[in-house]
């Protein structure tokens, strides 16, 4: 935090503040291109930069093959050699980020580019940790299936019972974080882990964790998205081992 707030007062001048949009892709190839063309065409607050980090993990729906073919100031593309889960893929750009801050977005397009400013304008540099967007802040509903949506707030208020937090959506995609932060909790590369491992480890370090209400448009399960009976239930007990081992400090 010193190094950042240091460098912002030499020679009077304001420093600088780098976001890192990471954008992890397995088998998107209907959107993928859109998602990176949105990230690189977002316009950040005065006094930030950006790059896009887009990380394939071994798709074999052609994805791979457009990534490959990407040629754009400020976009680097990384390439898994095999199926590594989204988790390793979302590690692999907090740890190939150049960024003081980065932020999740999801390549299927679910949640909205335009929102990443909001989320940015939220941020004061060197003091705020993490910004989230929630889906449900203000109580709104917008989720296809009722399950879903209540499922998501029975975790988020068992996550906030046992690290003490506030939030409102600890499944949200779009999850903006300070980069030496990130790196400094020891996080699982296990599957989909993260997405919930990363709150719970900022809660219990006792960091403050914002929130601001963002745009969603989810899929269906016909569309590959959405979780029903016995998956539902599954992720639901492995969300809770993740809590519970993090709350053990394992």
């Amino acid at each position: 935090m010193q190094e950042i707030e240091s460098a912002g007062r030499q020679g009077g001048e304001s420093r600088i503040t780098k976001l890192s949009i990471i954008i992890c892709a397995y088998n998107e190839r209907r959107t993928i291109l859109d998602a990176i063309e949105q990230a690189h065409a977002v316009k950040l607050p005065s006094g930030w930069d950006k790059e896009v980090i887009a990380v394939d993990n071994d798709s074999t729906d052609g994805t791979r093959e457009m990534l490959q073919a990407v040629d754009m100031p400020g976009v680097r593309v990384i390439l898994h050699p095999h199926n590594m889960g989204k988790s390793a893929s979302i590690l692999t750009g907090f740890r190939e980020a150049s960024g003081d801050y980065a932020i999740i977005f999801d390549a299927d397009l679910e949640y909205e580019a335009a929102d990443i400013p909001r989320m940015v304008a939220a941020v004061t540099p060197g003091e705020t940790v993490a910004v989230f967007g929630s889906r449900t802040l203000g109580g709104r509903k917008i989720y296809l299936y009722a399950q879903n949506y209540w499922g998501v707030r029975g975790l988020t208020a068992v996550a906030n019972l046992l690290f003490g937090g506030h939030l409102t959506d600890i499944a949200t995609g779009p999850k903006l974080v300070r980069v030496d932060v990130v790196r400094s909790l020891s996080l699982s590369s296990h599957e989909f882990d993260l997405d919930f491992e990363l709150p719970c480890k900022l809660l219990k370090n006792g960091h403050k964790i914002d929130e601001i209400a963002i745009n969603y448009h989810p899929r269906s399960v016909a569309q590959g998205k959405g979780l029903a009976g016995w998956k539902a239930v599954r992720t639901g007990l492995r969300v809770l081992w993740i809590y519970l081992k993090v709350w053990l400090g394992r």
